[in-house]
């Protein structure tokens, strides 16, 4: 009598490397070793604009806190250690998400493909690359001083809250703002070791900007989050969505204008230089908002993404105001 054969459980078996559906044919897919390919798509390498939106607001405090103070060395460090720890943190942050949401996306068409719902990673897997990036992103917090440290320790809150928001709330968008522009406050820190009220105002103008932009992209969404019960901003503003938006803009660009204001830039060259971060983000700002188009699913994520140009405008302008 023939033996019965042994079948090779899930876990035994090789999954599949697919791409995620909406982001296909970026570095990852091209270049990455395949078996890195499904934890870095966890992480969201694949789109680094989420990056970029945690990273800019730790610029956007730098700045500040060279106009408000002066430039020191150390700032150089700042920026490149909130740089690795934006990285670490926002794929710590994604993958936790996931792990969160992992039947949420497993029935909407855009996210199905991703590595937890898709089976490319396994639960426990994710978990032990969750703890990965936090280490990480706190040896890079370690390196700052211990007013940042304790405003980084403070922020975890925020990042554990954020994926569960949209379950009990219509705006999740603010406790995403709140999590992703805490950098404003804790650069500004590390900087000299106390806050200010301009760091504060920039960190009140971000959120209201993640505000602006997540309600964009949140459009993407909307028919498949109402048919699963998730909340968001856009399903909640619906056909009003420009209206919210265009006042979403002015409230950051006014908040802005007041941080630069309150950090007291001094000399003719600098105060010109704040003037062009406020104008060129209010007309940046402008342009998607003319652009917004909600039944357009490629336009949204193009108006999405270009929010990484709308802050570098601004980091880059407080940078040279704070060199001058």
């Amino acid at each position: 009598m023939q033996a019965p054969v042994e079948r090779p459980s899930v876990s035994d078996v090789a999954v599949a490397d697919v791409p995620v559906s909406d982001a296909a044919g970026n570095w990852v897919d091209r270049l990455a070793p395949a078996g890195w390919r499904p934890f870095l798509r966890l992480s969201r390498a694949d789109r680094p604009i989420g990056t970029w939106l945690l990273l800019l607001p730790c610029w956007w405090g730098i700045g500040l806190a060279m106009i408000a103070d002066r430039p020191r060395w150390i700032d150089l460090g700042i920026a490149l250690a909130c740089g690795v720890g934006a990285v670490a943190m926002r794929g710590a942050g994604c993958t936790w998400n996931d792990i969160t949401d992992r039947e949420f996306d497993a029935e909407v068409a855009r996210t199905r493909s991703r590595p937890l719902p898709s089976g490319q990673v396994t639960l426990v897997g994710a978990v032990l690359w969750l703890v990965a990036q936090s280490m990480l992103g706190l040896a890079m917090l370690l390196t700052m001083n211990w007013a940042a440290v304790l405003l980084g320790v403070a922020s975890l809150g925020l990042v554990a809250i954020y994926p569960f928001a949209k379950r009990f709330t219509w705006w999740p968008q603010v406790f995403l703002g709140l999590a992703f522009n805490w950098g404003a406050l804790l650069a500004f820190a590390a900087h000299g070791g106390r806050l200010h009220p301009a760091a504060i105002l920039a960190y009140v103008a971000g959120i209201c900007w993640t505000l602006f932009y997540d309600t964009i992209y949140a459009h993407q969404d909307t028919e498949d989050d109402a048919l699963i019960g998730v909340k968001s901003t856009a399903r909640l503003f619906g056909e009003d969505s420009p209206r919210w938006l265009a006042g979403f803009a002015a409230a950051s660009v006014m908040l802005l204008a007041a941080a630069v204001a309150t950090a007291r830039p001094d000399g003719l060259l600098a105060r010109l230089a704040v003037t062009g971060a406020v104008a060129g983000f209010a007309l940046h700002l402008a342009w998607q908002l003319r652009r917004f188009d909600p039944q357009d699913t490629a336009g949204l994520l193009h108006l999405f993404r270009s929010n990484r140009d709308a802050g570098l405008i601004v980091a880059l302008f407080l940078a040279i105001a704070g060199l001058l």
